[in-house]
């Protein structure tokens, strides 16, 4: 669940940031791998990458959402 948490963090406007491009989300998780994320959890993140990217672009909040 951290990883999710992560990847919605990134590609999510916060007052303190502006939304970051899914692309870019993905380079900075892939770069966690084996340090903040364990492994096997960022390896099964990049291989259904483009279903994880589907499914945020379905729920997210254009008001809150940058360009992904």
């Amino acid at each position: 669940m951290a990883l999710a948490d992560v990847f919605d963090a990134l590609i999510s406007v916060r007052v303190y940031k502006p939304a970051m491009s899914f692309e870019q989300a993905r380079a900075i998780i892939v770069e966690g791998r084996g340090g903040h994320f364990d492994p096997d959890v960022a390896d099964a993140f990049v291989a259904i990458f483009d279903e994880f990217r589907a499914i945020a672009g379905h729920y997210r909040d254009d008001e809150t959402a940058g360009t992904a």
